[in-house]
């Protein structure tokens, strides 16, 4: 079990970008303009995995986000008091991002909230704990990590739903079922009409899809937990990968999930063989790598 989730959690952060990659390649075959994806020249906040370098982005007063193409977003929440963080990168992204930071503020941070396992959204956690912060996350997400590390590790966690105020500032974290993985939170600041989705919903223009089976994740219940996440109330979505975006594309990513899903039970129930899902699932929804590796018998099986 440790091997199969140490197997999933590496394979699932290379994933997205070789996803990315491929559906940029398709729409410039297809004489679409290529999205902001892995490599693009752009740093503008919006579509796409991100800018090459470490770009800050101001979504509004006292809320940034700290990105780049190569690994999750880093989200910044100031206080009176000191910084919240949503997701923390790498490890080796600790120092650029902290000069990052301090370009905002130099108020210290408090939490650092993993909206999943997967070392590109908690990558940070243990030299942000070496600074003081306490590390909120799932109790499946700490689960999950604690078979691979024993450093960086979650020191307080949730179920279903936990409260946290911060200075002016309340944070509602979720736990509404399973679907990138086990162990996917959303942070829903009711006063500020935001949510934070994590790997939820991660990349618009490309969309991309990872469901890391090995990490718990589930084709069939993501659309349900994403039904839960829309009836909060909020208009500002922050993806795990890409830039602030809208309720819209939230609700579209959702119906392309249900396409997904609506497809391949179709051919299960053809009895079309793996390789022609597979086929589709490349051809239509932009599927490669580890995405493929990761998903594709998951996916069969749940559909049928």
């Amino acid at each position: 079990m440790k091997n199969l989730i140490a197997v999933g959690t590496l394979a699932a952060l290379t994933a997205f970008a070789l996803a990315a990659q491929a559906q940029q390649q398709r729409g410039q075959q297809q004489g679409a303009p290529p999205p902001q994806g892995v490599g693009a020249a752009s740093a503008d906040p919006g579509a796409g995995f991100g800018p090459r370098e470490l770009t800050t982005f101001k979504v509004r007063d006292n809320f940034y986000m700290i990105r780049n193409g190569q690994s999750g977003n880093c989200s910044v929440l100031i206080a009176d008091d000191g910084v919240v963080l949503s997701d923390n990168k790498f490890e080796m992204d600790h120092d650029a991002i902290m000069t990052k930071l301090r370009e905002i503020t130099d108020k210290p941070v408090l939490y650092v909230i993993n909206t999943h396992m997967h070392g590109d959204h908690s990558g940070g956690n243990a030299k942000n704990q070496d600074l003081g912060a306490k590390v909120i996350a799932h109790e499946n997400a700490r689960f999950q990590m604690s078979m691979t590390q024993t450093k960086g590790l979650p020191t307080i966690t949730l179920e279903d739903h936990m409260r946290l105020y911060h200075g002016e500032f309340i944070l509602d974290i979720y736990w509404l079922g399973r679907g990138h993985t086990d162990g996917d939170i959303v942070v829903h600041l009711p006063k500020q009409n935001m949510i934070f989705m994590g790997d939820l919903f991660a990349t618009w223009d490309p969309y991309v899809t990872l469901i890391d089976y090995p990490g718990g994740g589930s084709l069939r219940e993501w659309t349900r937990t994403l039904d839960r996440a829309l009836a909060l109330p909020f208009t500002t979505v922050i993806p795990g990968h890409g830039g602030a975006t809208d309720r819209a594309h939230l609700e579209t990513y959702k119906a392309q999930l249900t396409r997904m899903q609506d497809m391949v039970r179709e051919m299960n129930r053809a009895k079309k063989p793996r390789e022609d899902i597979q086929k589709m699932l490349e051809t239509e929804f932009g599927w490669s790598g580890f995405v493929t590796t990761l998903g594709l018998d998951g996916v069969i099986r749940e559909m049928q």
